[in-house]
């Protein structure tokens, strides 16, 4: 059987293997669930970059408009909206802005955090799904809530023409990873 973890695997290889750079926090050195998606693609096309979440999106956007496709990596979708400036202000409204002539297309990928095993608090486990779509006109905006959705709707994200917001739930396959994240969580402290 095929799980989410899985199915996030492959979509990761799959833009991987399309060229994508992974760009965010603990795409190289671990400490969340999202991690174990990509940890085996090489090094050369994971960016760590800080807690910086606004900067982190309009360097994106900004490499993006250079030609380089990016999948813009934010753990956690609460941390997501320190980036929505850079998002819906600007990578939303590019195209309509310059009249045509700068088309920037990033993936962002995201995360509602987990509430198992421990509740981190309500300021890491909150889904803004619905309040994105309603804030964007020029992206997609997908919420995976089944494995079968994962693949296809990053499939559909290379291949279309505009952004993509793609919003994982993490209690879907963190169960597959406690071992996993208890060994990379402990290495990051040392």
């Amino acid at each position: 059987m095929t799980t989410y973890l899985d199915e996030l695997i492959r979509a990761m290889n799959l833009l991987a293997e399309n060229g994508y750079l992974f760009f965010g926090q603990n795409t190289r050195y671990g400490g969340t669930s999202m991690y174990h998606t990509f940890k085996q693609l090489p090094d050369s096309q994971r960016i760590e970059v800080p807690v910086f979440e606004n900067t982190q999106a309009g360097m994106a956007m900004g490499m993006a408009l250079e030609g380089l496709k990016v999948c813009d990596i934010y753990p956690r979708m609460d941390f997501l909206i320190i980036a929505l400036n850079s998002i819906i202000n600007h990578l939303d409204k590019m195209e309509e802005m310059s009249k045509g002539q700068f088309e920037p297309k990033v993936i962002i990928r995201t995360c509602v955090g987990s509430v198992k095993p421990l509740m981190p608090g309500p300021q890491h486990c909150q889904n803004y799904t619905e309040a994105l779509k309603k804030m964007v006109t020029n992206i997609d905006v997908v919420e995976l809530l089944k494995t079968g959705d994962i693949y296809p709707a990053y499939e559909q994200a290379v291949n279309s023409d505009k952004s993509t917001i793609l919003i994982e739930h993490s209690d879907l396959y963190n169960q597959f990873l406690t071992e996993e994240l208890i060994k990379s969580r402990k290495n990051i402290i040392r």
